[in-house]
This record gives structure tokens, sequence and C-alpha cells, in this order.
């Protein structure tokens, strides 16, 4: 089998999440033995149709530019077996790359007019291969996708396969090896091999694919905080990565939930600990942290024995976690104290690091 994977997000790496689920698809096609050519959109000289119609008339099936459309992809386009059309969603839609692509592919069809199950159609001069629809949305709901899928299926009618949607995107990249994101992102690949297999994907295979993995209120708050941070920093999502930046927290409730989704569970072993943090200053109040093997939570209030309690101004600890500030200097500065097991606050970043 001969697949086309499009891939037209702007974005690459791991900063592109429908290259991330792209990516699973792809995997999981070569593993049943496919031969997947993946096409970067952004990369290539796709020229907007003009409507000149030179492609049903003065030279029929062939369009006017001579750009990498005509020369390689449209030719690609009509010979695969399975076409693959992943974008993320801009406006509730495809992106304006993805348009331009589908655009360009109407030397398929002739001027003609014909009924079709009673609409009127234009005659095909290809056949219509097989479509899978792949996108991405930071939204929780699926209803994001709504418009998107409701253009596939008027588009590509019977023959669209698949549609792979994925909400609160934006987590992949923080939580691929982990949770339902890991469901989904395995089931993703074996979504691959079944379409491969039987250019379908099985009802439970699709149900893991597109669970949710998020709601508004465990997404929202740290969604928000990232934002502000980047806002209060003047910086992109990239430059964000690039300079190694943190969300940085603005009351307990955020403080804990960043904690928890930082943690890490292998680095941390078999610690068992209990970390109080008294917070002063602008965030008034008291949580502390339940270490055990493989698990770990955030708990309000004082516990009953800490092994280490920390005192500290708020901001002084957002500083340090989010580094501004030099712990072990602030330390020696005494803008916050330590009482306990000192090994452990020594250990926090490999409690919470990659």
């Amino acid at each position: 089998m001969k697949v086309m994977a499009i891939n037209s997000s702007a974005r690459v790496g791991k900063e592109s999440k429908t290259e991330i689920v792209l990516d699973h698809l792809v995997k999981g096609m070569r593993e049943a033995g496919a031969e997947v050519d993946v096409i970067n959109l952004q990369k290539k000289k796709i020229n907007y149709c003009i409507g000149c119609f030179t492609c049903w008339s003065k030279t029929p099936g062939h369009c006017i530019h001579k750009d990498d459309m005509s020369k390689e992809l449209f030719p690609k386009y009509v010979e695969s077996d399975l076409i693959v059309m992943a974008t993320p969603l801009y406006h509730y839609t495809v992106n304006a790359l993805l348009k331009t692509f589908i655009e360009r592919t109407l030397p398929v069809a002739e001027p003609f007019l014909e009924l079709r199950d009673g609409v009127t159609r234009h005659p095909r001069r290809h056949p219509q291969k097989p479509v899978v629809a792949v996108s991405v949305a930071g939204f929780p709901e699926y209803s994001v996708f709504d418009e998107l899928s409701s253009y596939m299926k008027y588009l590509f009618k019977d023959k669209l396969v698949a549609e792979i949607y994925r909400t609160s995107s934006e987590i992949m990249s923080v939580m691929m090896k982990e949770g339902k994101v890991k469901e989904a992102l395995d089931a993703t690949v074996q979504g691959g091999r079944e379409l491969v297999q039987s250019m379908k994907i099985s009802d439970e295979t699709m149900e893991t694919i597109n669970q949710p993995v998020s709601d508004f209120e465990s997404m929202a708050p740290m969604a928000n905080l990232y934002w502000q941070t980047c806002i209060d920093e003047k910086v992109t999502p990239y430059e964000f990565k690039e300079k190694g930046l943190a969300p940085r927290p603005n009351s307990l409730e955020t403080y804990a939930a960043m904690m928890q989704m930082g943690f890490n569970k292998e680095k941390a072993g078999n610690t068992s600990a209990i970390m109080q943090f008294l917070f002063s200053g602008d965030v008034q109040g008291e949580c502390y942290f339940k270490i055990e093997p493989g698990q770990f939570d955030v708990v309000a209030g004082k516990a009953e024995s800490p092994d280490l309690t920390i005192a500290t101004p708020f901001e002084v600890w957002m500083d340090i976690l989010t580094g501004k500030a030099d712990g072990q200097q602030m330390f020696v500065e005494q803008k916050y104290t330590v009482e306990g097991d000192v090994s452990l606050l020594m250990r926090m970043n490999e409690f919470f690091g990659e």
C-alpha cells in the first residue's frame, strides 16, 4: 500500500502537536508494511488556484502552475492508495496550507455536470482514494471539531475512512509517556496498523484514540498560567521553550497543579517522604507533598510529622521554581528557612526534572 501522509502544520518537531499524532499513525502504518511518504507542506512551493480553469479546457487534467504541486504532489495524490490529511485546527477547520493543497486538486475533476445521488457533481478523471482526517486542538471539548468533520464528510463522502481528532493537544508534549495521552497515542499507532490491514479502524480503537485526556477544570488553570507567563515575559511559545522557562504559579492551587504535573515517578524511585511548605507574603497558606513509591500528592494544610519543612515567602519560592533566583543563594541569604531532612531539598530537581 502506498500512503501519502500530508502534514500541513506550520510548526515542526515537538512544537507541532499535529506532527506528534501523525507520527504515531505513520508508525503503525509502516509496521503493517505500508510505504508511507510524509509530505510537510510548509516546505513545498504551492501557488494558489487562480480559477483560470486551464486544467479543465486548454490542458485537461494539468494545472497551469509549474510548482511542487504540479510536479510532485498532484501525481502522488492520484497514485496513492490512501491519503492522510493532517492539519491543526485553525478557526474550527483546516488551515490555509491544507486548504490551498485541496483547492489545487481541481484537475482531478472534469468540467461537466452530472447528478450523483440527487446532487450536482463534476465527473472525476481519477477515482477518489480513501482519506483519513487528522487534526488537533487545544480545547478539551470534542465538539470543537464539528465544522472540520462536516467539511471532510461533505468533501470525501464514503471515502472518508477515519477521523482522528485530538483534543487538549497542548498537554501531549509533556504527558506523552503516561496516562490517557499515552493510551491515545498507542491506540493511534494501532489505528495505523488497522488502516493498512483493512482500510478502517475498529470502533474500540477509535474510542481510545479520541478519548478525552483532560477537562476544562483541570486544564484551564495551567493553560492560563502558561499564557500569562508568556505575556509577562514577552515571549512566544517557541521562545518560552527555547529559554527553558516555566509557568509561574500565582496561587496555592496552581502551584499544586504544576508540581503534580511535573513530578517524576521514575527518578523518585522508592522515596517515601512528606515535604511541608509554609507560605507567607502575597500568597499565604500551607500545603505539603506526600511522596510514596509510584505516587505523588499535594495536600492542602499542615502534615502531622513532615520530614522537611520549608518556610518561605511565596514570591521567593516562585522565583526559585522558575529559575529567576538561585535556591542555594536564597538559602544562604536566609530568604527562606528549612527544618528537617535537608537532603530532600537537594533532591527536588531530581523529583521534578525530566
